[in-house]
């Protein structure tokens, strides 16, 4: 696994083939949020491709942490990985409707899911 960050809220890493399914667990607010681009960033450069992020742990974020979403979607893009968002409570998915980046990102209910997408 990637060098994570001491207080990092990427829980675990696994690999599935070439993608990399990240557990992501806490608060996901701008105390973490440039921790969190850090470590996100460090397994977007092992060139996954695909980025499953499992955000079942999360139990907040804030415009902080959607921001540090949409820049790894854009890095993940430009190495041609795509990238999914998994097991969202409802509090967090609503945050995704308000916003309408329910239509940016690949959202699905589980990691399996994620990982039979093409």
């Amino acid at each position: 696994m990637t060098n994570m960050s001491p207080d990092s809220l990427i829980q675990n890493v696994r690999w599935v083939d070439r993608s990399a399914v990240v557990e992501v667990a806490g608060e996901v607010n701008l105390a973490h949020s440039n921790a969190f681009q850090e470590d996100l960033a460090n397994i977007v450069a092992e060139k996954p491709q695909r980025l499953v992020l499992d955000l079942a742990g999360v139990t907040y974020m804030d415009s902080s942490g959607i921001a540090s979403l949409v820049k790894m979607l854009s890095r993940a893009k430009a190495i041609g990985a795509s990238m999914h968002l998994v097991g969202m409570s409802d509090r967090v998915r609503s945050l995704f409707e308000i916003t309408r980046l329910d239509h940016v990102f690949e959202i699905h209910a589980t990691c399996d899911e994620a990982l039979a997408s093409s």
